[in-house]
């Protein structure tokens, strides 16, 4: 109540925006009763006005609403009407179940709730469709369904099932029910209707409409010759349109391009039999007094007679009441049949003469080629012909050397004769010229985007175009005469340039492309104007191997072809680079004061002299020009280099074949020895020089050091990389290694050398490399010498082989054969041509391949002569997990056994996959047997491993209360272990049974596995109970910050600490002292202890309350309690201010002496902030009312004392209304319909107005 008074009189008194009203002092006010006023009287209510027209409103809205696409419908379902196992098991997940599915299938958002009589309350929000499936499949899961029968007429079944039965589709969603309508093929008339109470009642209702609907109409087919059809249609069809009005029958009349006398009539009974009864009539009549006439008319005039659309037809009968019959377009004959009363035949006949003869046609001769002349540009030249002749048409066909006139005949004539002198005067001004030319030609002549055939077109003022055919390649000219007898000069002349230019490519060294581009492509563009008439093309850059490609007169290009090579050997001869090494320090005298020594060097020996910059770790100087230039540079900068330092050269005398080693992998082994040595240079001799000098270059000391370890290394590898070399054909070299390495083996373990072969990119295939000591080697070589010769021994033999076994060797191109001469040294193998009657079979090769490759043959025999076939019965549908992914079950099994399985083909017939009940009894069929080639023991071998892959199901006993603990990670991860399938009992079933599926073998250790699970599980189950302990204490709410901490800190380390749960109340709860912690019963307790050390700890601090005005508060706290967490850091206290605005009270926490000096400054900052306050708000009495001194501090001081001081007392405001009590059901009742709350007891308080509105 203060609040509301407070913030009247802060109404009243102008305050600043920013400043909070604060009026503690205003309340503070005694008021005398005896001059207070009622506020009614004061503040009188203003006139009630007339309510507005809620009407006008309603409109106005409607106008202005924009339509949503989302409806929703509110409906009940009565506990009487409910389903029995729905209703036991609402509430228990089924039902929401049931709603989530329904929402999933229609996308409708459903809310359900339950009344406390047992009715359920559905309120359903979507798309209007979606409302509607959603509400029929819910009345269908959760109201009880009835059924009726109902009788309809079978003709009426296609009204009410509508077009591709949409309506009906609609009819069930909107009553909620399922419709039966029996077939075409059934006689019933029955109609089912299923679904509940009030919505078959609709769906009746609703059917029986439409079927009295179509009760009421009728259909009738006349008979009526269809000479009598124009007269029943009426001109323009205005008499059966009127005919159709009158009855409100729809009346079909066959058109005139199909042969029918039948008229059909549609509509409501009465109206049929009216329409019908009239068209008889028109025809009786009409078949009394009509007479026929026939006149031949050529079929070209026929248009003039038929007209726009018919229009003259319909004229002609609608102005003598004669109806003319045309012949069809493909009859051969022009007569016209005219059938009408007789006195009206003579009239419609002249009109018809009339029509046909009113337009003539004639002809003009031009050719084709000048109709777009005679057309002019957007047809300027034919409208300029025919602008005085209005009705004549012109009909231009390009597949004709002719023009087509149509009109009235004495404009024809007149059109004709300007048409005609047109045309010769076009033949004798215009001409044209084709030209063949090949067609590789023409992007030469048209040029790039055009230029060429443009510019020419532009000159000559003529038309180019160029016509490509299979076989005919033309440029056709068309213009006058001059214009093209110039373009045809200038184009044969380009054609004949064209003719004898030649194409040349000159392959060049790419790294020279750049030079000879120059610089800004200077050289180049010099080279094209030597040689104008050559188009020179450069290779794009990075291209290696393009070459450079010209094009041109056959002369020229060959002099461009010359000129190109000798200025190439130019600059490869200036192109020659050597790379001088020289010592990083000395590079400084090797350029000289100011570069004198470099510009010296480079310009008497006229090259380019590179030096390395100067944060590079190289010391390579580069020198690029002439090769007898480049020495002479490389000369002088030794000698300068020579002269500055004590460099010495000398050369070490080392084998080439220890370079690679002593160099080691990646230079790494000599760059140490360099670095070791004062980083000498130490230059190896070019791969291709025969030279064995090894230079060393450096300071004396230094190079002598090197050349010890490099001789020290080089006599190292001569002790240990003596080598051999012994030659063997490629296709001998597996039988020198032997199975698996065994022969090769042998003879390393013997001598203790190291053999090579080579590898697929040596390019010697034959040379074998032996490494190691010189002893080693020896006898390494003769042992592989032996064996070279014996393999070597080429000799031929013989052997008898079946001939129906010859197939099995040479089929799929000879892939067996070449399989066995791989594996046998390369022997050959020659079979006995096909038709050749013969079992000799003949190899050539050494003696000991020879007799491998018969050995192999016979076991290859021995296999196919021993080959059987046996069947393995597997049900189809487990064929697919036989097979396993991709095939592979399958190819391990073939590859194991060496045997051939196949599969039958797959019935895709329908149902061949579901599983027969009794299936051991059942016979198999011709697609569950699988058939396996090979060896009779390996066939049953691989019988018995396919047998084994057939999938069984066991049943395994698990608790029930564990299943929710297996379902999910734990049962995925054993199905993908094990390779099973584990199918766990519905949730409403309470059976311990899990099924696992998969091989014998997979399925046993998933068992093992699930019983190790089964243990794991109970004791997580008991872990689960040990840790669901809970534990419950009380502690003052006041405590509750503090032992949550800043940001949760506290209580989450707690929480870390001893592995607990701990559930804080929310403040103004019935329990807000209660603290739950939840875990092991021992951690719990040490987390309570722990809560309530802290607690303890709060208590034995010093405690101390300070009243501060509430006016104060937000100012002490700060922005976001920035200046109270300064003051509570700097005291080392804990401030907490009240919850509710008018609470005055400040709780300090801390050592005393901290409270006390925080308490001190908190009071010095509170009067400084209040007399802020009071400041602004103080201001003289106002003219009109007398307030008073309301201001305690004003009164005091004023020091004078009236009866009036009270001030203006105002009775009866709203400041004097009671707040509501959002807990009473008075001020604030429950919904009707809604459950309702507990009642809460009223306040004790007098009886006051209501909270709401005004007081009146």
């Amino acid at each position: 109540m203060m609040h509301q008074q407070s913030m009247m009189v802060g109404d009243m008194i102008p305050v600043h925006s920013e400043i909070p009203v604060h009026t503690e002092e205003i309340n503070n006010v005694a008021y005398d009763n005896s001059n207070s006023f009622a506020y009614d009287d004061l503040f009188p209510a203003l006139p009630h006005s007339q309510p507005p027209v809620q009407r006008n409103i309603q409109q106005v809205t409607n106008k202005m609403r924009v339509g949503s696409s989302l409806h929703t419908q509110v409906f009940h379902v009565p506990y009487e009407e409910r389903k029995l196992d729905n209703a036991n098991t609402f509430g228990e997940g089924e039902s929401l179940r049931t709603c989530q599915s329904i929402t999933k299938e229609t996308g409708a958002h459903i809310e359900i709730s339950t009344g406390k009589d047992g009715s359920l309350t559905f309120l359903i929000t979507g798309k209007n469709s979606a409302v509607l499936d959603a509400r029929r499949l819910i009345l269908s899961y959760f109201q009880q369904q009835a059924s009726k029968q109902i009788n309809i007429p079978k003709e009426h079944f296609r009204w009410i099932l509508g077009k591709q039965g949409q309506k009906l589709k609609d009819l069930e969603k909107l009553t909620a029910t399922k419709i039966s309508v029996p077939s075409i093929a059934d006689s019933s008339e029955v109609i089912t209707i299923t679904g509940t109470k009030e919505g078959i009642e609709k769906a009746e209702h609703e059917i029986r409409v439409c079927s009295e609907e179509q009760s009421r109409k009728a259909l009738e087919r006349v008979t009526v010759p269809k000479i009598y059809h124009p007269f029943i249609q009426g001109p323009f069809g205005e008499r059966v349109a009127a005919l159709s009005a009158e009855t409100g029958a729809r009346i079909h009349i066959p058109p005139a391009s199909t042969q029918s006398d039948e008229i059909v009539i549609a509509g409501e009974k009465n109206g049929v039999l009216a329409a019908k009864a009239q068209i008889v009539q028109i025809h009786e009549e009409m078949a009394k007094k009509c007479s026929t006439v026939r006149v031949e008319v050529p079929k070209s005039q026929h248009k003039y007679v038929i007209g726009a659309r018919g229009t003259t037809i319909q004229e002609i009968l609608k102005e003598t009441g004669v109806s003319v019959e045309m012949p069809p377009p493909d009859s051969p004959t022009g007569t016209i049949t005219l059938h009408g009363p007789h006195n009206k035949i003579g009239m419609a006949l002249s009109k018809v003469c009339e029509k046909a003869n009113s337009v003539k046609t004639a002809t003009v001769d031009a050719p084709t080629w000048i109709h777009k002349y005679i057309i002019g540009k957007n047809g300027s030249n034919i409208k300029k012909i025919t602008q005085d002749f209005s009705k004549v048409h012109v009909d231009i066909t390009h597949s004709e050397d002719k023009v087509k006139i149509d009109g009235p005949p004495e404009e024809v004539e007149r059109a004709q004769v300007e048409l005609d002198n047109f045309v010769k005067n076009l033949l004798a001004t215009l001409t044209y010229v084709e030209l063949s030319v090949d067609p590789k030609f023409f992007k030469h002549i048209i040029g790039k985007s055009g230029t060429n055939i443009n510019r020419l077109k532009v000159e000559t003022n003529v038309v180019i175009n160029i016509i490509e055919n299979e076989g005919n390649n033309i440029i056709r000219i068309e213009g006058r005469k001059e214009g093209v007898a110039e373009a045809e000069k200038e184009l044969r002349e380009m054609v004949n340039k064209l003719e004898n230019e030649r194409t040349k490519e000159v392959f060049v060294d790419h790294r020279y492309i750049k030079s000879l581009i120059g610089v800004r492509g200077d050289k180049i563009k010099e080279i094209r104007e030597k040689f104008d008439r050559v188009l020179i093309s450069l290779p794009d850059q990075g291209q290696k191997r393009s070459p450079i490609k010209l094009r041109g007169p056959q002369e020229d290009i060959e002099k461009c072809e010359k000129y190109l090579h000798k200025l190439m050997k130019e600059i490869a001869e200036s192109s020659y680079v050597q790379e001088v090494p020289i010592f990083k320090q000395f590079h400084k005298f090797i350029i000289g004061k100011g570069g004198a020594n470099l510009r010296k060097i480079r310009d008497e020996t006229q090259t380019n002299i590179d030096l390395p910059a100067e944060g590079d770790d190289s010391d390579v100087i580069t020198v690029r020009g002439k090769r007898e230039n480049v020495e002479e540079a490389v000369k002088r900068i030794q000698q300068i280099h020579n002269e500055k330092a004590n460099i010495v050269t000398e050369e070490v005398t080392i084998a080439p074949k220890y370079y690679n080693s002593l160099i080691g992998a990646g230079g790494k082994l000599i760059h140490s020895i360099m670095e070791e040595c004062g980083g000498v240079l130490i230059k190896f001799p070019p791969t291709d020089s025969d030279s064995d000098k090894v230079v060393i270059r450096g300071p004396v000391e230094d190079v002598e050091k090197a050349k010890q370890q490099l001789l020290a290394h080089a006599s190292e590898r001569e002790l240990t990389s003596h080598t051999a070399t012994v030659r063997a054909k490629p296709e001998h070299h597996k039988f020198l290694i032997g199975k698996s390495g065994a022969n090769i083996k042998k003879i390393r373990e013997q001598t203790g050398a190291r053999i090579i072969f080579p590898t697929e990119k040596d390019e010697d295939k034959e040379a074998i490399f032996i490494i190691g000591r010189e002893e080693q080697v020896e006898a390494a070589r003769k042992q592989l010498e032996v064996a070279v010769a014996e393999i070597s021994n080429v000799s031929e033999g013989e052997m008898s082989v079946d001939p129906r076994h010859h197939r099995h060797f040479v089929a799929r191109r000879g892939e067996v054969l070449r399989r066995i001469a791989d594996d046998c040294g390369g022997v050959q193998i020659s079979f006995p041509r096909q038709g050749v009657n013969s079992d000799r079979v003949v190899l050539k090769g050494p003696k000991d391949c020879i007799e491998a490759a018969k050995t192999r043959i016979n076991e290859i025999i021995e296999d196919l002569e021993a080959k059987v076939t046996i069947e393995c019965i597997i049900p189809q549908r487990h064929h697919r997990t036989v097979m396993g992914a991709r095939g592979a079950k399958v190819k391990d099994i073939t590859s194991e056994f060496d045997v051939q399985i196949k599969f039958p083909e797959r019935d895709m017939t329908e149902g061949a996959d579901i599983p027969v009940r009794n299936e051991e009894s059942s016979e198999p069929t011709s697609n569950d047997i699988i058939r396996i080639s090979g060896r009779p023991e390996n066939c049953e071998a691989a019988k018995k491993a396919l047998l084994d892959q057939v999938p069984i199901t066991i049943d395994v006993e698990v608790p029930n209360e564990l299943h929710r603990l297996l379902a999910g990670q734990k049962r995925r991860e054993l199905m993908q272990t094990y390779d099973v399938h584990i199918l766990m009992p519905p949730n409403d079933d309470n059976s311990d049974i899990v099924k696992v599926t998969g091989t014998p073998t997979n399925v046993e250790k998933a068992k093992a596995a699930l019983a190790d699970k089964i243990v794991d599980m109970e004791k997580e189950k008991e872990d689960r109970l040990l840790r669901s302990y809970e534990l419950k204490f009380k502690v003052d709410p006041e405590y509750h910050p503090l032992v949550i901490g800043k940001g949760g800190s506290v209580i989450t380390k707690i929480r870390a600490d001893y592995g607990v749960q701990i559930n804080l109340p929310k403040r103004g709860e019935p329990d807000d002292d209660i603290i739950t912690i939840q875990g092991y019963e021992e951690k719990a307790h040490q987390a309570k202890d722990a809560i309530m050390a802290i607690v303890h700890q709060l208590d034995n601090q010093f405690r101390d309350e300070v009243d501060i005005d509430p006016r104060v508060h937000r100012r002490l706290i700060g922005l976001r309690g920035k200046n109270i967490r300064r003051i509570m850091d700097e005291y080392k206290v804990d401030i907490r201010f009240p919850k509710q605005g008018d609470d005055s009270i400040v709780v300090i926490t801390g050592d005393e002496d901290n409270v006390l000096d925080a308490k001190d400054h908190l009071l010095n900052l509170a009067e400084e902030y209040l007399q802020d306050v009071v400041d602004r708000y103080q201001r003289p009495a106002a003219p009109s009312l007398d307030f008073g001194e309301v201001l305690s501090g004003e009164s005091a001081s004023s020091g004078v004392g009236t009866q009036n001081s009270a001030g203006f007392v105002v009775k009866g405001g709203p400041w004097e209304q009671r707040a509501p009590d959002t807990a009473s059901t008075h001020d604030f009742p429950s919904m009707p319909s809604g459950p309702r709350a507990a009642p809460a007891p009223a306040p004790a308080a007098p009886s006051a107005p209501a909270a709401w509105g005004p007081r009146r």
